[in-house]
């Protein structure tokens, strides 16, 4: 059976608790090493990636690029522009195609439905680097972070304050399956996806209130309000205006809370530098742990483990 990795909520606790131990294994041994050494077991030996991005990129690509290099493999990188794709070729012939030539295929995409479809018909891995639905290579970055600076996430209660978007979904989705409590405050009209918030359980709490969403927290988590594709900026900055996330915001959490942006960020509006830059900021460990936790997805998806 193909180990796909589309969505948090699709796969096991067990296998996701396996995923982030592996992650944190992975980056304590090479603790010292240049980027370009392979790890010791080489899960990825011979074997190719292919990255799909519909999006423009940063820590995706290189995290990613970087990490099939790490496990041992290798990396063929293109646009959806560069592909047939950009000409109306139906996912599921590139799927078929694509399936024949590599080992395993991420896909950063507009549409999380093209993801779904990929998947169903590719007879190797597909990863969700990113759709408009949901995020959860990021997610399991960000619980690497905290368990990093504050143990166990189980337990433990998250604040995202913003857009109820793919972020917010796919940490919607972990809530339940590491045992953590998440706090959601955005504005009425900017919710996260009822759907998405219905997989979430009792785990989590909605409210339009920052400060109640934060009282207590031991993370507090923000995101861009305009997110890529996005037309209503205007609209959006004058509803999220009372949801950035401030010093006086960070004073309502716990006292040891962290601060946590998937970046990129845009300082001045949802967060301030004194947050972003301050000692509570966890984003640069944050940013380097896409690279170990997507090691950990692609060593899982080729059944390292």
């Amino acid at each position: 059976m193909v180990r796909h990795f589309l969505d948090i909520h699709r796969l096991d606790a067990a296998d996701l608790r396996a995923i982030l131990d592996d992650a944190h294994a992975r980056k304590r041994a090479r603790k010292g090493w240049p980027q370009g050494r392979a790890d010791a077991d080489a899960p990825g030996k011979d074997r190719v990636l292919a990255m799909i991005f519909e999006k423009n990129s940063t820590r995706t690509r290189f995290s990613f690029d970087a990490a099939i290099r790490q496990l041992g493999g290798d990396s063929i990188i293109a646009t959806a522009a560069d592909m047939q794709l950009g000409r109306g070729e139906p996912v599921e012939d590139t799927a078929r195609v694509l399936s024949r030539m590599v080992d395993a295929v991420m896909i950063r995409a507009n549409d999380h439905e093209d993801v779904e479809r990929f998947a169903r018909v590719s007879t190797v891995p597909v990863v969700n680097g990113l759709t408009d639905r949901s995020h959860p290579c990021q997610i399991l970055a960000d619980l690497m972070t905290i368990e990093e600076h504050r143990g166990p996430i189980e337990g433990k209660t998250i604040a995202w304050i913003g857009d109820g978007n793919n972020v917010c979904h796919s940490f919607m989705h972990a809530a339940p399956k590491f045992g953590f409590h998440l706090h959601v405050a955005c504005p009425a009209e900017y919710h996260p996806d009822l759907r998405d918030l219905e997989k979430g359980g009792a785990h989590v709490h909605l409210t339009s209130d920052p400060r109640e969403a934060v009282k207590g927290a031991d993370v507090v988590v923000t995101d861009t309000w305009v997110s890529m594709g996005d037309q209503d900026y205007e609209a959006r900055l004058a509803a999220f205006e009372p949801y950035g996330v401030d010093e006086a915001l960070m004073a309502e959490a716990a006292d040891d809370a962290v601060f946590l942006h998937c970046l990129p960020a845009h300082r001045g509006e949802e967060v301030t530098d004194a947050v972003i830059d301050g000692p509570q900021s966890l984003i640069w460990d944050e940013a380097e742990n896409r690279l170990h936790a997507q090691k950990a997805v692609l060593a899982w998806c080729f059944g390292a483990f």
